[in-house]
């Protein structure tokens, strides 16, 4: 009767391994610049002998590389692989695409189009203004539910308790002087988000950007995933309702009606 036990031990074992290594690999991916041992060791909080031979063992899966001579480190073409296979065979991304590039053509700013993922969202699409003025987030970025369109939309349609106790689960930090600070200031942004259909990030995340964000709700009714309008403070036009909203709320309808028709893309 002893084998039962072990071989369970062995696996929880495995798991909490693994999670180590994806702590450590989430790290890399989030880090701006390339990062050392140094700072993953104080931002896991493992040894610095197992940071290094985690290190190690993902240079080696080149999950990860060496930056020159540097001793930091960032995402290897192993994993980008995986992640561009992924992304390019994704139902969601793809059930989705037309409509983006309409909603993008239609207002002439930045989309973006996320999932959740945990107490965050990830972007899997990202399609750019036509303008010279640029964003830098990119696909895979992993952003707040508390200072974000896309965060605020899904959290709206997400059933009233359940968005409740997500929220105050997060850890909030002030990003800009305009980020809420408190479950319950959120709490109070959800509530008219719910109200109105649609959510805001008013220079929330980032100073001098403002967005607009739809959630994308699945054939079940719960939301999947959430759209954004992003623009620059100071090209904002002033029809926000018929320059951001309505296209906005129409992009999110269509993919709605699209994963209605193939539910099997919500997961795929």
């Amino acid at each position: 009767m002893a084998a039962p036990s072990s071989q369970a031990e062995n696996s929880v074992a495995g798991t909490a391994a693994f999670s180590k290594f994806m702590r450590v690999l989430q790290l890399v991916a989030d880090s701006p610049e390339p990062i050392g041992i140094a700072e993953l060791t104080r931002a896991t909080g493992y040894p610095r002998p197992t940071v290094h031979r985690m290190v190690a063992a993902l240079q080696a899966e080149r999950m990860v590389v060496e930056v020159g001579n540097t001793r930091c480190w960032t995402l290897g073409p192993r994993l980008v692989q995986l992640a561009s296979r992924s992304w390019s065979r994704s139902g969601l991304r793809m059930a989705a695409v037309d409509a983006l590039r309409a909603l993008r053509d239609a207002t002439g700013e930045t989309i973006h189009f996320a999932v959740p993922s945990g107490q965050s969202m990830v972007y899997i699409e990202k399609l750019e203004s036509p303008s010279a003025v640029q964003m830098s987030s990119r696909i895979g970025t992993s952003v707040n539910l508390y200072s974000t369109a896309v965060g605020k939309a899904y959290l709206a349609a997400l059933a009233p308790q359940a968005a409740t106790a997500l929220m105050a689960q997060l850890a909030y930090e002030p990003l800009t002087a305009q980020t809420v600070g408190n479950a319950e200031a959120l709490q109070v942004q959800v509530d008219a988000v719910r109200a109105q259909g649609w959510s805001t990030d008013a220079q929330e995340n980032e100073e001098g950007i403002y967005c607009f964000g739809a959630a994308v709700l699945g054939p079940d009714g719960s939301p999947v995933a959430a759209i954004s309008v992003s623009t620059l403070l100071f090209r904002q036009k002033a029809d926000v309702q018929a320059a951001y909203i309505q296209p906005l709320l129409h992009a999110s309808r269509s993919i709605a009606q699209q994963l209605a028709q193939n539910p099997n893309l919500v997961h795929g």
